[in-house]
């Protein structure tokens, strides 16, 4: 039976529109609100009318605006959301960049991508 959520979103930024709306879908009926986009530049155009997230789940590489770059621009250009937790979602073998809070791989496993957004949210706190 799903916690009760954290107020903030959980934003997801990823390319793929499947792998998205399965990210959404999973943390939406674990009880969260999720936030979508499906690049980097959507991403800082979100973070313009969203509450500030809980934890942003972060493909690496996309169209219009990669992982890295978003990242750059958060850290350097939104102060109140530099200690928004970042986890990476990714189907290359990275070592996480720097500025992030941990790596899943994908294919993405629902029962460790609940795990992980529930200790970054602080929902297991």
């Amino acid at each position: 039976m799903p916690h009760s959520a954290p107020r903030r979103p959980v934003l997801v930024v990823e390319d793929d529109d499947d792998v998205r709306a399965a990210i959404a879908e999973i943390l939406e009926g674990e009880g969260y609100e999720v936030a979508v986009a499906a690049h980097g530049r959507e991403a800082l155009e979100e973070l313009v009318h969203l509450p500030p997230p809980c934890l942003i789940l972060l493909d690496l590489r996309m169209p219009v605006m990669d992982g890295e770059t978003f990242l750059r621009h958060l850290r350097a250009d939104w102060p109140r959301l530099r200690e928004v937790p970042v986890l990476v979602l990714t189907a290359v073998a990275f070592e996480e960049p720097p500025g992030t809070r941990g790596l899943l791989r994908k294919p993405i496993i629902p029962d460790e991508l609940v795990a992980a957004v529930n200790r970054l949210s602080g929902r297991d706190a």
